[in-house]
């Protein structure tokens, strides 16, 4: 059984989404505040956090930045009221891996969901005898060990969220390949979205500065009007 914590302070809110997940069989824990909800993911292992972005001490950005500092693999999916632009791509810098804005439908919150717990899965699954050459990329001065999910950089490791990570690998999948905005939101997200959001570029973006910072040699390039490329410079 997949454990969630849903950290929310609108017991409305609460009430709705604990009663929908524990019918499809999650087991799921509540925080009604900001440090009550560090605590609970500090002492627990859960599969997934469900994090609002306002909340009544700490704001839900802080959180997930203290969840960050000791825990960089667990899925976060982010709820908002605030749907512009600037406030989402705050949510996804400070460490969060999808969000929703309220007011959403429960379809798609357990799409979300599915699509993060599948993600991680991944990520986090690879048996000890698949340990070989087949786990390891590389591509310039990028090496990446996926069954370690160690990522260097001209010999540095850099830090990735399981996104960024995982956007990272469908890009080294497809080397010189350009991929469209719509085959990178299908393959690193797995659910529809509207073909007018921004995520993508949010994520290649964060995705440039921790590869690209102080390289001369940039790896992911944009090919305007088609979407993105991973080539040597």
């Amino acid at each position: 059984m997949k454990k969630i914590i849903l950290i929310e302070d609108e017991s409305s809110v609460v009430s709705f989404i604990k009663k929908g997940l524990q019918e499809l069989g999650y087991e799921i824990s509540v925080a009604f505040d900001g440090n009550t909800g560090i605590k609970l993911v500090g002492d627990n292992d859960f599969d997934l956090i469900i994090l609002d972005i306002m909340l009544p001490d700490i704001n839900g950005l802080e959180v997930c930045k203290e969840i960050r500092k000791k825990n960089k693999t667990v899925p976060i999916l982010f709820l908002t009221a605030l749907d512009s632009s600037e406030n989402i791509v705050l949510g996804l810098e400070s460490g969060g891996d999808d969000y929703l804005v309220k007011p959403f439908k429960f379809i798609e919150l357990v799409a979300r969901i599915k699509s993060l717990l599948r993600r991680s899965s991944h990520n986090n699954g690879t048996d000890s005898s698949e340990a070989d050459n087949e786990n390891i990329y590389h591509f310039s001065d990028l090496t990446v060990n996926d069954y370690t999910k160690k990522v260097t950089r001209a010999g540095t490791e850099v830090s990735l969220t399981s996104t960024e990570y995982k956007l990272l690998l469908y890009f080294l999948n497809n080397p010189e390949k350009v991929i469209s905005r719509a085959e990178i939101l299908e393959a690193v997200w797995g659910v529809n979205y509207e073909l007018g959001t921004n995520v993508v570029d949010v994520y290649v973006n964060y995705l440039r500065k921790k590869l690209d910072y102080q390289e001369d040699d940039k790896l992911i390039h944009t090919v305007i009007g088609m979407g993105y490329v991973l080539k040597k410079s």
